[in-house]
């Protein structure tokens, strides 16, 4: 009886392999999606510093001023555009988006020994954060010493004086997007296509006609998510792959904890699709309350895009309960920081606990709709 119970179990999932291998729309959003996305976000969809246009004052110029606008405009990071006389002039250049930021020198500090130069920066902050980020380089390229020091930096924020960047020394926005792009890829792809499934077999009304074969309900559902666990993990060998020799982003920490992680988050979307399946009764509705559960709160409260400390309290407490927040924070440490098990430990536990309680709910739901 057991091994005729095996061999069903086996059916059904290589039943459900053959049915989502024959669909090549569900291939092409397994597999496509998450390229499409990687290339987009590690290449188009950047926040890296690189070629900001600048200009000049050269009323207070002198050697020192010289050598360091020479070191400035050497580097990768700023291209001076143009040369004025008066800080009016440069403020015309930016309010004409001819430039971005100005570099206005003022006279040496009398109260330094060294009569080290000065500097204003006068920047286009029309987007906010762009702005802060393009003073941070300036100000730490402009504050090198001169004597002895190469114009090509290494790091706008490497030898700044007091001043040392861990983890990610050029500042790449990809070391922060490859982390959240696994989290939003995972969660949608294991979580949309299991609940369209499932509420596909309702729709066909196949659904009562697995459910009255030997194999018991839970081990159909199972049969059901097993093809879907196993593209989950090929899905995330691509993306690291893609990650690491097409965006160079390092994978400093274990591989195994990388996967440990990920395979109870997989569980966790797995579940979800599970709990969005009893309650949806059509594919549209089980695609449209995907794209509202998941996609809004993974994108705007799982610190993807957004600081979470940075939000109002009450949209903190929100977020508290959106899974990928913890997956997203614990590939970060796992992959760039390149921590243990100790200092991932708090997302594990969140993690486990979110998936046997959205497990249990979604199979007491499932067996409540049986009877």
């Amino acid at each position: 009886m057991k091994a005729v119970m095996n061999s069903s179990f086996m059916s059904f999932v290589r039943k459900e392999a053959r049915h989502i291998l024959r669909d090549r729309r569900t291939m092409l959003i397994l597999f496509g999606m998450p390229v499409v996305l990687m290339l987009l976000f590690g290449f188009a969809i950047t926040t890296d510093v690189k070629d900001v246009r600048t200009v000049v004052v050269t009323s207070q110029m002198d050697h020192q001023t010289q050598a360091a606008v020479a070191r400035l405009s050497s580097s990768e990071y700023f291209d001076v555009v143009a040369t004025v006389g008066t800080s009016r002039e440069a403020e015309q250049l930016i309010r004409s988006q001819r430039a971005d930021m100005a570099v206005i020198p003022s006279l040496p500090a009398k109260e330094e020994g060294s009569g080290r130069r000065s500097w204003q920066l006068m920047v286009d902050g029309s987007d906010p954060n762009m702005a802060q980020q393009w003073t941070t380089y300036a100000q730490a390229i402009l504050a090198q010493p001169i004597g002895g020091k190469s114009y090509f930096l290494p790091s706008p924020l490497g030898e700044g004086p007091g001043m040392r960047l861990l983890y990610n020394p050029q500042m790449k926005s990809t070391y922060n997007f490859v982390p959240a792009i696994m989290g939003m890829l995972l969660m949608l792809v294991c979580a949309m296509m299991t609940s369209i499934s499932i509420v596909r077999e309702k729709e066909r009304g196949t659904m009562e006609v697995l459910l009255v074969s030997p194999v018991r309900p839970l081990m159909i559902i199972i049969a059901k998510a097993v093809p879907y666990l196993v593209l989950a993990f090929a899905i995330l060998v691509v993306i690291l792959l893609m990650s690491r020799f097409v965006l160079g982003v390092p994978i400093a920490g274990s591989l195994v904890l990388i996967f440990l992680v990920s395979g109870i988050y997989i569980l966790l979307a797995l579940s979800l699709g599970l709990l969005i399946s009893n309650v949806a009764s059509s594919q549209l509705v089980a695609l449209l309350l995907s794209a509202m559960v998941l996609l809004m709160p993974i994108v705007m409260l799982s610190g993807m895009l957004f600081p979470i400390d940075s939000m109002p309290v009450v949209l903190q407490w929100v977020s508290a309960v959106v899974p990928p927040r913890y997956y997203i924070e614990a590939m970060r440490k796992l992959m760039i920081m390149g921590v243990g098990i100790g200092e991932v430990m708090r997302e594990l536990v969140i993690l486990s606990a979110m998936t046997l309680l959205l497990l249990g709910v979604s199979l007491k739901m499932f067996k409540s709709r049986l009877e």
